[in-house]
């Protein structure tokens, strides 16, 4: 479990600016990742969230494409600089992109840190999600539920996570993601879980302290 955010503990949160960006294409928010990432390397912005919906796409990371594999017939799809290897976005999806700057000493140890985040902040709905010792991403009944891919330059990231709240399960189950077999991917409501947005948004805020060491100072929508 996370521990408890103190007074003490408080003071020494890093500042986190949120922008919501709502109902926005990949290309769109790839666009203004980029610059943000640009812009925090230089020390001109502090950490900066980004949560969005994306209408449906999948993209495709560098080891899908060192590998050969591409989106299936009947999807469009873009290719990208994150690692892994294909992932569908799409409606009834929340896309975490956290453009943060990173202490930590390896990259795995940055996914297990926003896998814990994830799973802590599932847990205040009573879901217990959990990891695959050899899968990345958040587990749950044997599917998987959350993937991360990241992109990493002068350790700061581009890219994230995303969370399957309630999309629909004969185009996302349609797709062997992230190296899995097709049907390993499911969704939170076709496990039972009726979690809102805008709900699993509050969580990862609140549970954002205790697991990241960081805490929202400032939110304002994308194009602002």
């Amino acid at each position: 479990m996370s521990e408890v955010v103190t007074l003490e503990t408080r003071a020494r949160l890093a500042p986190v600016t949120l922008l919501h960006a709502g109902q926005r294409t990949h290309a769109t928010v790839d666009a203004a990742m980029q610059a943000l990432q640009a812009q925090r390397i230089d020390g001109e912005i502090p950490d900066t969230l980004i949560f969005v919906e994306h209408p449906e796409v999948i993209t495709v990371g560098r080891r899908a494409k060192v590998d050969g594999i591409t989106a299936p017939n009947g999807y469009a799809s873009r290719e990208v600089d994150r690692g892994g290897g294909i992932t569908w976005h799409g409606p009834g999806q929340l896309v975490g992109y956290p453009v943060f700057r990173w202490r930590e000493e390896s990259i795995r140890t940055v996914i297990t840190l926003i896998e814990e985040w994830i799973i802590e902040s599932l847990a205040t709905f009573g879901v217990d999600a959990g990891r695959n010792p050899a899968m990345m991403g958040v587990w749950l009944d044997g599917f998987k539920i959350a993937s991360i891919g990241l992109q990493f330059s002068q350790w700061v990231s581009r890219h994230g996570f995303d969370i399957n709240l309630s999309t629909p399960g004969d185009r996302l189950q349609a797709v062997a993601g992230c190296g899995l077999p097709v049907g390993r991917h499911t969704s939170l409501a076709a496990l039972g879980h009726d979690i809102s947005m805008r709900a699993m948004e509050a969580a990862l805020l609140a549970q954002m302290p205790a697991v990241l060491g960081r805490e929202m100072a400032a939110e304002r929508d994308l194009d602002s």
